[in-house]
């Protein structure tokens, strides 16, 4: 219960530092112009190697790198279809959906996405676990941040889904 608190909480931190976004666009005497990006599977397609490659730099123990390795490189699936089961397979990519870590992994991974921001023209981008909504003063500043996100993204293997 606690958990779904704290995901209230940053959801509605997330809703209010928006809304503080747009109230500066309007008073500039800008507009407001959003962009919500949803991305296709993206808790499925974490890289683990990539994500182990932006832990590092991090400063993280060694001992949680080696026990976030072991506990990503031990997972296992199959796949039910009516009433036939497959063989076992190995995930070798994604964090495991409903883990109390893996938004925050997710999070890491993305990281570089939310470097893009260009402060100094008003350009934001608000992240919250595989949600991501871009701000931008104006039409054409909103597709400019548009298209560098969908550098950065391709460059993570991820796709938006239209």
């Amino acid at each position: 219960m606690a958990l779904r608190r704290e995901l209230v909480v940053a959801m509605h931190f997330l809703a209010f530092m928006t809304l503080l976004i747009v109230r500066a666009y309007i008073k500039g005497e800008n507009t407001a112009n959003t962009c919500a990006i949803d991305l296709s599977k993206a808790f499925d397609k974490v890289n683990h190697h990539g994500l182990f490659l932006k832990l590092m730099p991090k400063h993280i123990p060694v001992q949680l790198l080696a026990l976030l390795e072991n506990w990503l490189s031990s997972c296992f699936s199959c796949v039910k279809w009516y009433n036939a089961w497959s063989q076992v397979f190995c995930l070798n990519f994604g964090v495991r959906q409903g883990s109390v870590l893996s938004p925050l992994l997710f999070a890491l991974f993305m990281d570089d996405l939310a470097k893009v921001c260009i402060y100094n023209h008003g350009l934001f981008i608000a992240l919250y676990a595989d949600d991501t909504i871009l701000l931008a003063p104006s039409i054409r500043e909103l597709e400019k941040l548009l298209r560098i996100c969908e550098e950065k993204l391709d460059l993570l293997d991820m796709v938006i889904n239209i």
